[in-house]
């Protein structure tokens, strides 16, 4: 059965591309973080505590992103070969031989997606440790090393995450024909422990971490990342209650194609509902960790900082500009892979009288509901972040900042949902609708 799904692989290109970009990026990550571990083994101590600290503050929230990321992915793309597992199982094969397919398959594509993440991660790191050192926090004559941490974290997450994620995903996807579909007992668990884990460290920060100056941002920072995570774990929870409140203005708006499109998120909101959790993390890490910057240095200014604040900073600014890129492709290679997967719906929607600019308008629809639901709860998560450290760090739970910050991230969502729905369904519609049916 492996061999069946390795074969199959070239027909489902799509699938293939989605899930290796996202262990590709995740590889890329982990391994550029886990080098630096590497680098101060041969670093003096005082280089080698940056380099330590770099790698663990930042490597940890790209681990546990980079494993939900991954595990989001992989789950959509298994989910979109329910056909194909269907018809296995008509033609005699078993629950465990469908599971084997599933999780091999998926074992293939992370250790290629690891193994071309290599030479990326390497450069990357490079880059990464020139920055320390141009703002002083590694010496100059600290050489660049890319060893057995960074490959082994690299392969070993990307893998582990991968597997773990095929095998939760088959149980559901090559169980019994006829099988009811597992309960989100466990999805709605993990989220309310991520919630916990948020509240619990946005409390320490405005209460055990008050007057601690620039410290306050180690928890105050993975509040906001615990939180975002735990919210977008609710997604499809989230996506009906949007849907319900937003739901007349929609079809007010966009009649026909607002129709279509509220009854379009209500029908799919578990797949929707992956679309929402890139959205969320991206809002959520990026405004978090932009305001709280901008409170730290209206905090600090005109006073004397100690020697690590710099390298918080520069930190900071590093994580998420790497997360948020991360994300954004995620959220793209995301809404493609479902979009794409909609050919067949939208060829039987043009035969029934739809034309191509109702479909247009209705998968526009359908990602203003998605990026709402993103936004509310990213916006909402940073919140777990921003106002506790500001009451630890300025006496003030609201801090005093425009709302530019936040305009530019709320832009960024929606163009990116935007231009990965729209654009794909465009694509996706193009020729004679009977063509698609066949």
């Amino acid at each position: 059965m492996i061999a069946v799904a390795l074969r199959g692989l070239r027909h489902r290109p799509g699938s293939f591309v989605a899930t290796f970009l996202s262990a590709f990026l995740g590889a890329t990550l982990l391994m550029t973080f886990a080098a630096m571990l590497d680098t101060a083994a041969g670093a003096d101590p005082v280089s080698a505590e940056s380099l330590s600290t770099t790698a663990a503050v930042a490597g940890g929230w790209c681990l546990v992103i980079v494993v939900f990321a991954v595990t989001s992915t992989l789950s959509l793309a298994v989910r979109r070969r329910a056909e194909q597992t269907a018809l296995l199982r008509r033609l005699g094969a078993t629950g465990p031989q469908l599971r084997r397919m599933i999780v091999g398959e998926a074992a293939a594509v992370a250790l290629l997606a690891a193994a071309v993440a290599v030479p990326v991660a390497l450069v990357l790191g490079r880059v990464l440790l020139s920055l320390m050192r141009d703002t002083g926090q590694v010496a100059a004559g600290v050489g660049y090393a890319f060893g057995p941490v960074a490959l082994a974290t690299g392969f070993g997450v990307t893998l582990a995450g991968s597997v773990v994620a095929a095998v939760a995903t088959a149980r559901r996807t090559a169980g019994p024909a006829g099988a009811r579909a597992a309960r989100p007992r466990a999805r709605r668990v993990a989220a309310v422990l991520f919630l916990l884990a948020g509240a619990t460290c946005g409390t320490l920060t405005a209460t055990m971490m008050d007057g601690k100056g620039i410290d306050a941002m180690q928890t105050a920072g993975q509040a906001g990342i615990w939180a975002s995570i735990g919210l977008a774990l609710l997604a499809p929870e989230l996506l009906r209650l949007v849907t319900a409140v937003l739901g007349g203005p929609v079809r007010w708006a966009g009649g026909a194609a607002g129709e279509l499109a509220v009854l379009g998120v209500r029908q799919r909101t578990r797949q929707l509902a992956a679309a929402v959790m890139p959205v969320a993390l991206f809002t959520g890490i990026a405004t978090g960790t932009v305001y709280m910057q901008g409170i730290e240095d209206d905090a600090a200014a005109g006073t004397i900082q100690p020697a690590y604040a710099r390298d918080i900073q520069t930190l900071n600014y590093v994580v998420v500009g790497m997360i948020t890129v991360f994300v954004a492709i995620m959220l793209v290679n995301t809404l493609i892979a479902a979009t794409a997967h909609r050919r067949r719906e939208f060829a039987q929607q043009r035969l029934a009288g739809s034309t191509r600019g109702q479909l247009y308008a209705m998968v526009a629809l359908e990602g203003v509901l998605v990026t709402a639901t993103g936004v509310l709860a990213g916006s909402a998560a940073s919140l777990v972040t921003i106002l506790p450290f500001g009451a630890a760090r300025a006496d003030r739970w609201w801090p005093d900042a425009g709302p530019a910050a936040y305009a530019l991230i709320v832009a960024v969502a929606v163009g990116l949902t935007a231009f990965a729905l729209v654009g794909t369904a465009r694509r996706t519609v193009r020729g004679p609708a009977v063509a698609a049916l066949r």
